[in-house]
Parts: C-alpha cells; structure tokens; sequence
C-alpha cells in the first residue's frame, strides 16, 4: 500500500503537524483546569513559534491567537467543572 506515500510536501506536513500540536494543546484538559494561565501562555507560545517559523499565514496566527484568548477566557471562567 504505497498509494498514500509523498502525497504531501514536506512545508505541508511540517504545517499539519504544527497545527495537531496546537490544537492537542488547546484540548489538554488537565493543563486548562489545574493552571489556566500556563495553559494560555502554551497556545500563544506555539501560534507565536508557527509564525515565526512561517507555518502560518498572519490571518491564520490571528486566529489561532483568539480561538487561545477564548478558551482562556472559558477555562477561567469554570467551563470545565458546569
């Protein structure tokens, strides 16, 4: 089964896999109830690192940065524990 092998560039692959990290860390549910702040400054740290790297568009970095802000803002607020 080689069908599926090289589909993607390695600039392509490098973005899905810096995008499954993010977004793991935007799930980790025990980071996000036990320190909120860490658990903010991890989602800014890695969609800072993606841009800096050029992973991600200024747009996409945007939005990465206020889906963050949101979930901060949730996670604060006892989303987790209702």
């Amino acid at each position: 089964m080689n069908s599926f092998k090289n589909l993607l560039t390695p600039a392509q692959e490098r973005r899905l896999c810096g995008l499954d990290v993010w977004h793991r860390a935007l799930e980790n549910i025990a980071l996000r109830k036990e320190c909120p702040d860490a658990y903010h400054e991890e989602l800014l740290r890695q969609s800072d690192e993606m841009d800096r790297q050029g992973i991600v568009s200024w747009e996409e970095w945007r939005d990465l940065r206020i889906e963050a802000d949101q979930a901060y803002l949730r996670a604060v607020a006892g989303a987790d524990y209702h």
